[in-house]
């Protein structure tokens, strides 16, 4: 970066922490009289000195003046802010890792769950789109031509490492992701023992994924924020090796079986991992949802153990922020999730942001979290403007800065283009203090 250029982005640093402590201290004066109507109007706002504009769809609650001793300031700081972010633009790839940082950012990033949405997109099926490189790779870059989110994904799906680890998989439909099509891998300790050390340069579709992000990260890496996907984490990627319902049984009938698989498991996410970094991830995703069904209590005895020790693992090999995401509703798990070393904790729709933002505390992200599928694929444009700032809302009520804005889950293939637009535009007109300007949701 010049030496201008970083200068200046210093002294917006150092002007949005300013900005940001007065903010803080201007929570202390919150009105929770009911307005009413949940629209303020401008004058409304201007009748107030010092008013921050902050207003959400719904709303019940605003900002009084910030004290006297400090409202003085507020006009010239968002006016110095405003000229030298005029002169300074960040990419989608610096928004995304500042933010992931907690730096200051001019607006909220987005970067929703696409992943087999990009073969719509592309006019391919899911078999095309799993099955080869070049078509993956140029779906993924097609969606991010048309929608220009901050951060794209390169994923395939869950069975990746379970193919690579020798158990039988395939495609079942034309538009259906790859799943187990034979008997589990594992059943004795035996078999564990058969499944060779990890060799992402020729074990099942590894060569395939590390093509395609490498395609990628060619055509879009130096302006998008790339996440790559690990595929899962030692627990889920031992329900894929000895089956769902004999995980549940071995996990209390034989868990020194289950710590094996889940140690050969490990091997393989690491290998995979470092791999993805060596091709120019910016961030490694992984998922272990099946940890979320044995309850906090058993979720700390192993699952977490595992988690944690990939993510040491990964974070120390590669140098890259590693995420976590759990399925479904991950809330009573957050406060060990957090504990895992993750530096960003992905959260379904079911989880609460403003909760979760006061458990994970200030040093962890937080990506989400909108409804997949009844707000993003079966909302209205209306629902989804809605339901993307009252996000936004939790997020910045709570104080926390690390966010980006996203889709709970993957989005699903029958998501509306004009539901996906919606999100970006809030996303691109709501600036790090929540203000959504009127006009974008009129």
């Amino acid at each position: 970066m010049p030496i201008g250029r970083a200068a200046a982005v210093a002294l917006v640093d150092l002007i949005g922490w300013l900005r940001w402590l007065l903010v803080l201290r201007s929570r202390w004066k919150i009105d929770q009289r009911t307005v009413s109507s949940p629209e303020i109007s401008l004058s409304d706002r201007t009748k107030t000195p010092g008013f921050i504009p902050v207003r959400f769809p719904g709303s019940r609650t605003r900002l009084t003046a910030l004290n006297r001793s400090s409202a003085w300031l507020q006009p010239s700081i968002a006016k110095s802010r405003f000229l030298l972010q005029k002169l300074i633009v960040f990419s989608s790839k610096e928004l995304v890792s500042r933010a992931l940082a907690g730096l200051p950012v001019p607006r909220v990033p987005v970067g929703p769950l696409a992943v087999h949405y990009c073969a719509k997109v592309s006019g391919i099926s899911v078999r095309d789109y799993t099955s080869s490189a070049r078509k993956l790779a140029e779906s993924v870059i097609r969606y991010a031509e048309r929608f220009q989110p901050d951060a794209v994904w390169v994923s395939a799906d869950t069975w990746v490492s379970a193919e690579a680890m020798g158990a039988q998989v395939g495609v079942v439909d034309e538009d259906q992701p790859w799943a187990g099509t034979g008997m589990p891998l594992v059943r004795t300790r035996a078999d564990v023992d058969r499944i060779p050390p990890p060799d992402p340069s020729r074990h099942g579709r590894y060569p395939l994924m590390l093509e395609a992000l490498q395609r990628v990260v060619e055509a879009l890496g130096r302006d998008f924020y790339i996440v790559a996907c690990f595929d899962q984490y030692p627990f889920s990627l031992a329900a894929s090796l000895l089956g769902i319902e004999n995980l549940m049984v071995k996990l209390h009938e034989e868990p020194q079986l289950v710590e094996a698989v889940m140690e050969r498991a490990l091997e393989y996410g690491l290998a995979y991992g470092r791999a993805m970094a060596g091709c120019g991830a910016d961030m490694l995703s992984g998922g272990d949802s099946p940890a979320g069904l044995v309850g906090p209590r058993a979720y700390g005895a192993i699952p977490w153990a595992f988690e944690k020790r990939l993510i040491s693992e990964l974070k120390s090999k590669t140098g890259k922020p590693v995420s976590l995401h759990i399925c479904g509703r991950a809330g009573p798990l957050l406060g060990r999730m957090a504990q895992t070393g993750a530096d960003v904790l992905e959260l379904d729709y079911q989880v609460e942001v403003a909760e979760a933002c006061k458990i994970v505390g200030p040093n962890v992200a937080i990506w989400g979290n909108l409804d997949p599928v009844a707000v993003l694929a079966h909302g209205t444009p209306r629902d989804v403007l809605d339901a993307a700032a009252a996000v936004i809302a939790a997020v910045w009520t709570s104080g926390h800065r690390r966010f980006v804005l996203s889709s709970g889950c993957t989005l699903a293939m029958e998501t509306p283009a004009e539901n996906l637009e919606a999100m970006f535009a809030v996303a691109r007109q709501t600036n790090v203090f929540g203000a959504v300007p009127r006009t974008s949701l009129s």
